[in-house]
C-alpha cells in the first residue's frame, strides 16, 4: 500500500513517489513568494515628461498608465523584494519615500539592503521626483505630486505582494529576441577590443531572461519577471501623453494573457518587463536618418551636415505608437513562449542579500595595462561632457553640440565657468571628456548629481540580481555580469548560477560606458559622470560584494547619501488655481458626440467639458471607460485609460478662466465585438472658492459593426 510519511519541511517540498523498489524522495526547492501590482500613474497634465530633457514636452493626457510590480521572495529565514516600476529611473529620494511607508507598516521587514527598486526607463512619464538639481531642472524643479504618486503606488504593490504570499517554485529561462533592439552608438561599441567583440554575435544583448513563479499547490503561474536590454523610447519627444512605452505595454499584454476578462491593472498574475544594460540600446529599428534630406547620418557624430537635430532614429512602425506596439508585442510573444516552456532551470538554494553605499570619487581599482604593469585608477567627482548636450538619435539635443566631441568651445566654456567652473584636477580626471557641467562641485541650492550610490546584489539560490545605479552600455553590462558570476562561483557559489543585471536601480547616476567607449565621447561616454574608469571601479566593488555574499562576510555599510527631501526643494511648477465650465455648460457635458455608427478600424472621438486632471490623479481608477451594452440597463467596461487603443487627451481652452477640454479617442481593434457602445469620462474640478468635486460625463450610444 502507498504510505505518506510526514517529514519536517525547511524551505523544501518533499514529494514521496512510489516506485517498484520502494519510496523515492524527490526534492524540489520552494520559496514563499508574493506578487503584487498597483497603479502609480503620476500627474498627466502640465508636468514635463522625464527622459528627453525637453522642457516643452509637457504632459497632456494618458496613453498607458504606469504600474509598479512587486515580487517578494522568502526562504523561511531571509526575505527580499524586487520592484519594477514604470518610471524613467529611480532616485534615492523616491526609494527613501517608499522605505518610510514600509517602515511604518512593517517595521524592519523591508530595508534598503533587501529591496531593489528598478525603473523601466520609460521616457513618457512625468518627472520632477529625482530631487538632484540637474535631473529636475527640465521639469521646472521638484514635483511633489509625481513623487507621492510613485511612492504610494510602489508601496501599495509591495503591500499586496506581502498579503498574498504563497508557497511557490521559481524557474529561470532565457530566449533570444533578435528583432527588438539595435545599438544606437555602434561607433563607440567598436572601440572595444576586437577579441572581446568576437565573443558575441551581436552588438547588443538579444537575450530575454525570465524568472517564472508557479504556485506549488496547483502549478499555476502567478508571476514572471523578464529582463531585456532596450530603451523605452519607441514613443519620441514629440509625445505629450503619459505612457509606460514598449516594456510597460509588454507587461500589459502578458498580464492580459494570464488574467483573461480582467480590466488592465487587475488580476492575480503579475508580469514585469524590467530594465537591464540598455545604455546604448534603441528600439528604433530603422536606425537614424537625416530627416531633412533622407540621407544617412554621419556615422561617428550622428549629425546631418554638422547639425545633430536632424539625425533621428525611427521604426519599426509607421508612427511612434505603432512602433511601440510592435516592440511590445515581440517581447510579449517571447516571454509567453518561455512561460509555456517546460525545460526551465529551477532556482534552488538559500536567499541572501548584500548592499553597500559607495562614494565614487573616493574609490580606486587596480587595472592591468597593455604592457602588463598594474595601475591604480580612481573615480572622479560628477561631471557631464559636451556630447551629453547633443542628445542621442532617439532624441537629439539643441544648439551646436554633437556626439563624439572631445574638444571644447570658448563660448560654452565661458558660460560653463560662470556656473560650473572645473578645477584642474577635474579636467585631468575626466580626460578626454571636455567638461560642460562640473556638477560634482556645485552645491547651490543643493546637490546637482549624486556622489554616493547604492550597490547591491540579491541572491536567490543559484540566481543573482545585480542592482546597478544607472545605464550600463551593452559591453559594460557584459563585463560586469562576467565579473560577478566568476566571483560568485569561484567563492564557492553554485556553478550553475545565472546572473542578471537590473538597471536603473535605487540611485540614478546617468551612464556607465567602458573605458574604450569613453574615449570617443559619444553621448553615453559624455554622460558617464564618474570618469573614464567608472566601470572598472564598479567591477571591483561588485566583485567584493559577490565574494562577501557567498562567504557570509559583512561589508562596511558606507556613507549614507544626503536626504534631499529635508531641503527646501525648488519648484517653478504652477498649481491648479481653479476650473470653470463656462457659461451654459456643466463639467462632464459632451461637446462632440460620437457618430451613430462605427466599424472595425475606425477611431471614435468624444469631447467633454473637463476639470484639470491634476485635481485627482485617479489612482487605481480611470479617467475614461469604453462600455458595451449587455441588456437594457447593463453596461460592461471594455477599456480604460490603461488600454493601448484609448487616448485621454487634455487641453486648456482658456487659461484665464480656467477652462479645459478632454478628448477621448478609441481605436476600434479587430477583437472588438459588434454591438452598442458608449464612452464615459470621469474627473474632478476645483471650485474657485475652494474644494475639489467629482463629475462624470457620458456620450450617447453608438453601434459598432464589422464593416
Amino acid at each position: 500500500m502507498k504510505k505518506l510519511i510526514a517529514l519536517p519541511s525547511c524551505n523544501q517540498t518533499l514529494l514521496l513517489l512510489w516506485i517498484s523498489s520502494g519510496l523515492l524522495p524527490i526534492v524540489f526547492g520552494t520559496y514563499q513568494v508574493g506578487v503584487g501590482r498597483a497603479d502609480m500613474t503620476g500627474p498627466s497634465a502640465e508636468i514635463t515628461l522625464m527622459g528627453y530633457a525637453k522642457l516643452t514636452q509637457k504632459g497632456c493626457g494618458i496613453h498607458l498608465r504606469q504600474f509598479a510590480r512587486a515580487f517578494i521572495f522568502d526562504d523561511g529565514t531571509t526575505r527580499v523584494v524586487f520592484v519594477s516600476a514604470d518610471a524613467c529611473m529611480i532616485s534615492h529620494g523616491l526609494k527613501n519615500a517608499v522605505m518610510e511607508k514600509l517602515e511604518t507598516k512593517y517595521n524592519s521587514t523591508y530595508t534598503f539592503e533587501n529591496f531593489i527598486l528598478s525603473g523601466t526607463h520609460t521616457h513618457g512619464a512625468p518627472g520632477g521626483f529625482l530631487m538632484d538639481v540637474l535631473y529636475d531642472i527640465t521639469q521646472l524643479g521638484y514635483c511633489k505630486e509625481t513623487l507621492n504618486a510613485y511612492a504610494n503606488g510602489i508601496f501599495l504593490a509591495i503591500q499586496r505582494a506581502h498579503e498574498n504570499i504563497v508557497e511557490a517554485r521559481v524557474f529561470i529561462n532565457s530566449v533570444d529576441v533578435v528583432n527588438a533592439n539595435i545599438n544606437r552608438s555602434p561607433a563607440s561599441y567598436e572601440k572595444n577590443p576586437q577579441e572581446e567583440r568576437d565573443k558575441y554575435d551581436y552588438n547588443t544583448d538579444k537575450t530575454l531572461r525570465q524568472l517564472k513563479i508557479t504556485r506549488s499547490s496547483d502549478n499555476v503561474v502567478i508571476g514572471a519577471i523578464n529582463w531585456y536590454a532596450v530603451h523605452a523610447v519607441s514613443v519620441n519627444n514629440t509625445n505629450c501623453l503619459v505612457t509606460a512605452d514598449n516594456v510597460g505595454h509588454a507587461s500589459i499584454l502578458l498580464e492580459a494573457e494570464y488574467n483573461p476578462n480582467s480590466v488592465i491593472g487587475q488580476g492575480s498574475f503579475v508580469g514585469a518587463f524590467a530594465s537591464s544594460n540598455l545604455g546604448d540600446v534603441s528600439p528604433n529599428l530603422k536606425g537614424p536618418i537625416c530627416v531633412n534630406t533622407g540621407e544617412e547620418c554621419d556615422y561617428q557624430t550622428s549629425t546631418c551636415n554638422g547639425e545633430n537635430k536632424y539625425c533621428i532614429a525611427m521604426g519599426p512602425g509607421d508612427d511612434m505608437y505603432e512602433s511601440e506596439e510592435i516592440i511590445a508585442t515581440r517581447l510579449f510573444g517571447k516571454a509567453k513562449e518561455l512561460l509555456l516552456n517546460e525545460t526551465s532551470q529551477e532556482v534552488t538554494g538559500p536567499i541572501k542579500y548584500i548592499h553597500q553605499w559607495v562614494e565614487m570619487a573616493n574609490q580606486t581599482a587596480q587595472i592591468q595595462n597593455a604592457n602588463g604593469t598594474i595601475e591604480t585608477v580612481h573615480g572622479c567627482l560628477p561631471a557631464m561632457g559636451y556630447a551629453f548636450a547633443a542628445g542621442t538619435t532617439d532624441g537629439p539635443g539643441e544648439f551646436d553640440f554633437k556626439q563624439a566631441q572631445i574638444t571644447d568651445n570658448p563660448f560654452w566654456n565661458l558660460i560653463r565657468d560662470f556656473i560650473f567652473p572645473p578645477e584642474p584636477q577635474d579636467i585631468e580626471c575626466h580626460y578626454p571628456k571636455p567638461i560642460l557641467m562640473n556638477t560634482g562641485r556645485l552645491t547651490v541650492p543643493y546637490s546637482w548629481q549624486p556622489k554616493i550610490v547604492s550597490t547591491q546584489i540579491l541572491l536567490l539560490g543559484n540566481f543573482a540580481m545585480i542592482a546597478v545605479p544607472g545605464e550600463f552600455t551593452t559591453m559594460s553590462g557584459r563585463r560586469l555580469r562576467d565579473t560577478v558570476k566568476t566571483a560568485l562561483i569561484s567563492s564557492g557559489g553554485d556553478p550553475t548560477t545565472e546572473v542578471v543585471l537590473t538597471g536603473l536601480s535605487n540611485t540614478y547616476t546617468s551612464y556607465i560606458a567602458t573605458f574604450e567607449e569613453y574615449q570617443l565621447q559619444r553621448y553615453e561616454g559624455a554622460a558617464t559622470i564618474f570618469g573614464p574608469h567608472t566601470l572598472q571601479i564598479y567591477q571591483s566593488i561588485y566583485k567584493n560584494l559577490a565574494e562577501a555574499i557567498i562567504q557570509d562576510r559583512k561589508v562596511a555599510a558606507g556613507p549614507l547619501p544626503e536626504d534631499l527631501s529635508k531641503k527646501n526643494l525648488l519648484s517653478l511648477i504652477t498649481p491648479v488655481i481653479f476650473d470653470t465650465a463656462g457659461w451654459f455648460w456643466n463639467f462632464g457635458d459632451v461637446t462632440q458626440q460620437p457618430p451613430d455608427a462605427a466599424k472595425i478600424g475606425d477611431s471614435v472621438s468624444v469631447k467633454f467639458i473637463a476639470g484639470h486632471p491634476r485635481n485627482d490623479l485617479m489612482s487605481e481608477k480611470t479617467f475614461l471607460t469604453v462600455e458595451k451594452q449587455n441588456g437594457a440597463n447593463n453596461w460592461t467596461v471594455m477599456a480604460t485609460d490603461a488600454n493601448f487603443e484609448t487616448k485621454f487627451i487634455w487641453k486648456r481652452t482658456n487659461v484665464i478662466k480656467g477652462g479645459s477640454e478632454v478628448e477621448i479617442r478609441w481605436l476600434i481593434r479587430d477583437n472588438v465585438e459588434p454591438g452598442t457602445y458608449r464612452i464615459s469620462h470621469f474627473g474632478n474640478y476645483k471650485y474657485i472658492l475652494g474644494g475639489i468635486y467629482p463629475y462624470k460625463g457620458t456620450s450617447k450610444s453608438f453601434v459598432v459593426t464589422k464593416s
